[in-house]
């Protein structure tokens, strides 16, 4: 995990506000600047080099003359520590990173009206709190889904029906015990799946929000996670790496996204993937643009350009989530299908606990622990402390 560069929440998280971000929003969109440098999560920014049918950057290439150069990330906190550093234009980020890149500056206020598409996004994202603040925007909808529990179907014959099998010590079907055989997000936003679990068995405490805890609900919820550092054999940030473990480290069950299954079960791999009792959490992914973006009018018609239905419909396809962008699903215009779009959780977003950043002041309690808090002791957890 990188964590020497995080960048942590200050008191300035306790009341993000539009002002923060001060770059004058665009009133036009003028001639490409000829580049556009991308911060994506891996597999989001495809050019038909991992399979050729997949391809949303070619044309856009040769359609605007921006010449698009991706740097994959693979967490959120990776990202804003990019993002920090500067040098890049747009970011695909998911909703514990947007508050923090909004707050510290990181990024500006789109002007939608300059995205002729922004008419078709779902209703239930053109508001989402992750990147739109006092009513103002800071980026477009990219692609949102659940966090799976990925398991192997040689050792679990039936969908696994809670997530303890990665959190407590067990028996598995096959008869051997569950430890060295599991995963954990390797990301301090994964207390927040430990928070989810007790909030189905451990009612009394009154967890409303996984990622609005107490001090006291947060105690327990790093007591179950220093539990699992027990049993997990890995903790994984790298999806290709965590591919690798599935097929051949004897790795069995794992928080996960889509995509990892998508592909491991295209090779042949015996995976499946399943949402549990307890729920599950998830992202949904904004397109944002750096404050001192240095090709801003490319970041403007990429904006544009990854709202298409039919780029939409693939990228669903090929990452195993949900377009923001609904008609994706069934226009024909690209691979995707409805009967795909409903297997890859479209009817479940109420369901989700998308991703957020916790702070301070926070609805559901007088206080919560906020995310720097989340982060330092993580670390601990995956250091065995």
């Amino acid at each position: 995990m990188k964590t020497s560069s995080i960048a942590i929440i200050t008191a300035t998280m306790l009341g993000v506000t539009a002002a923060t971000a001060t770059a004058d929003m665009k009133t036009e969109v003028g001639p490409g600047e000829g580049q556009l440098d991308i911060i994506a999560w891996p597999g989001y920014i495809e050019r038909g080099e991992t399979v050729k049918e997949f391809d949303w950057v070619t044309g856009f290439e040769e359609a605007t003359g921006c010449m698009v150069r991706v740097k994959t990330a693979n967490t959120s906190d990776e990202m804003v520590a990019l993002m920090n550093e500067g040098g890049f234009d747009v970011v695909t980020a998911s909703g514990d990173a947007s508050l923090r890149l909004i707050a510290g500056k990181r990024v500006q206020e789109v002007n939608i009206d300059l995205i002729p598409s922004w008419h078709t996004v779902d209703d239930r994202l053109k508001q989402a709190p992750w990147h739109t603040v006092d009513g103002k925007h800071y980026g477009t909808p990219y692609m949102w889904g659940p966090n799976v529990l990925m398991y192997n179907t040689d050792v679990f014959p039936e969908p696994p029906g809670s997530w303890e099998v990665v959190f407590r010590e067990m028996t598995l079907p096959d008869g051997q015990s569950n430890k060295g055989r599991v995963q954990a997000y390797d990301g301090p936003i994964h207390v927040a799946d430990a928070a989810l679990f007790l909030m189905h068995h451990e009612p009394d405490l009154g967890i409303e929000n996984p990622y609005e805890l107490n001090q006291d609900q947060y105690a327990v919820a790093l007591d179950l996670l220093r539990e699992q550092r027990k049993i997990v054999g890995r903790y994984w940030h790298d999806a290709f790496i965590q591919i690798d473990d599935f097929k051949n480290e004897g790795v069995v069950a794992s928080g996960s996204w889509p995509f990892q299954v998508n592909l491991l079960k295209a090779d042949g791999a015996p995976v499946a993937s399943t949402i549990p009792v307890e729920g599950a959490t998830g992202w949904s992914d904004t397109t944002m643009m750096h404050i001192d973006s240095a090709h801003p009018n490319c970041a403007y018609m990429w904006m544009e350009h990854t709202l298409a239905s039919n780029l939409q419909s693939d990228l669903s396809l090929w990452f195993g989530a949900v377009p923001p962008v609904i008609s994706a699903c069934t226009d024909g215009r690209g691979m995707q299908t409805a009967e795909g779009c409903a297997n890859n959780g479209l009817d479940d977003f109420d369901k989700i606990k998308f991703w957020t950043t916790p702070v301070t002041s926070c609805p559901t309690q007088g206080e919560c622990v906020p995310y720097y808090r989340w982060v330092s002791d993580y670390i601990g957890v995956i250091g065995g402390r």
